[in-house]
């Protein structure tokens, strides 16, 4: 099993997160450098994380985390923890969309309504999420925590938000930075 991608990626981490102790080879590109080459080559959606196993390549975290639990006999996600998945990918989706137009030289802090857009949708995403943290909606190391853990983590390390009125997603994070495979895909380290 080979999986390909960046150490800085939420949607890669939540995949070797979730791969916990299973043999597999991991591939570390510059997929805005020397690693596009071997992007192109490999994915022609051209995004990360992209997996080969048995013969196999699968292009998409969800896909991929899909395929690894079946692998794992993990329980199918239910419409619920799908929804959860949902709303976490729209904020990772809207976060990476600014964070890639700041690296272009654009300025995402003004009144275009392109980029309002994404920030509300973040920042909606975000009260919802930490709604059903307080809930107790994740309180299961699963996949959707694993996901969402990742998500609030990017968000923290890339500086893209202030945690304002949902600082629960801060103490999620914090209870967990310390679990086996999270400490060891930390993109800081």
């Amino acid at each position: 099993m080979k999986l390909i991608g960046s150490t800085t990626s939420p949607y890669v981490r939540r995949i070797r997160i979730l791969l916990d102790e299973e043999p597999y080879e991991f591939i570390n590109l510059d997929i805005y450098g020397e690693g596009r080459d071997e992007l192109r080559r490999n994915n022609p959606a051209l995004k990360i994380p992209m997996l080969e196993d048995d013969g196999q390549d699968i292009y998409d975290s969800r896909i991929i985390a899909r395929y690894i639990s079946a692998k794992q006999g993990r329980d199918p996600l239910t419409w619920n923890q799908q929804n959860q998945l949902t709303l976490i990918d729209a904020a990772n989706d809207s976060a990476v969309t600014l964070l890639l137009s700041e690296r272009s030289g654009l300025d995402t802090g003004g009144d275009v309504m392109f980029f309002n857009l994404q920030r509300e949708r973040i920042m909606t995403t975000l009260r919802t999420l930490a709604a059903l943290v307080d809930e107790g909606t994740f309180e299961d190391w699963n996949y959707p925590a694993m996901c969402l853990y990742c998500l609030v983590d990017w968000l923290d390390f890339r500086s893209l938000v202030r945690f304002e009125g949902v600082e629960s997603l801060l103490s999620f994070r914090d209870r967990h930075q310390q679990r086996p495979w999270v400490a060891d895909t930390d993109p800081r380290n």
